[in-house]
């Protein structure tokens, strides 16, 4: 396995919550040995009818995920731990640390800031987002699962992964930890 291979996916939008503004969603990974994750979040859609959250001094915050956000769960072991990490438009970021599937969380204190940048265009959004894991050091594999939060002119939110489970949205379900990195 190389360790800086980039992956290029699309995430689909839960059916129980669409999202007219919104095109397309897509999301490129890359991992490097030093444990540094590279996200590249695309959104092709009408900018003017989603809500952006506007900048914000660079900081953790709890709560991102209730606008427009993005996400990645990465299980770093063969177990059922695994990291959310959240990653918003304004800069904040959020990780916490899971012991299994929603059990345990709790703030991550290893998890340097990651560097967060938006560029915003007629026809779309992107974000950047790259952050120094010290758990994925090295070339063992991990499993993620890649997501994003998005917030229409209304309020309304729609869900997209690379995988949903059957019901509701849910990013931390086994299923959505559907890339090996």
């Amino acid at each position: 396995m190389s360790s800086t291979r980039a992956h290029t996916l699309v995430l689909a939008p839960h059916p129980s919550a669409p999202c007219e503004a919104v095109r397309a969603v897509e999301a490129r990974v890359a991992r490097s040995s030093d444990g540094t994750l590279t996200l590249t979040y695309s959104v092709e859609g009408d900018v003017s009818r989603m809500r952006v959250p506007p900048p914000r001094p660079a900081r953790r915050a709890d709560g991102l995920w209730r606008h427009t956000c993005f996400e990645a769960f990465v299980a770093p072991d063969p177990g059922p731990a695994y990291l959310e990490l959240n990653f918003s438009p304004s800069g904040e970021w959020a990780s916490y640390a899971f012991r299994a599937y929603r059990e345990g969380m709790a703030a991550t204190e290893d998890t340097e800031a990651p560097a967060i940048a938006l560029t915003r265009g007629e026809s779309g959004l992107t974000v950047d987002a790259a952050v120094r894991l010290t758990r994925l050091r090295g070339d063992a594999p991990a499993r993620v699962a890649l997501a994003a939060v998005l917030e229409d002119a209304g309020g309304g939110l729609s869900y997209w992964a690379l995988e949903h489970p059957p019901g509701a949205p849910d990013f931390h379900h086994p299923c959505g930890f559907a890339l090996q990195i």
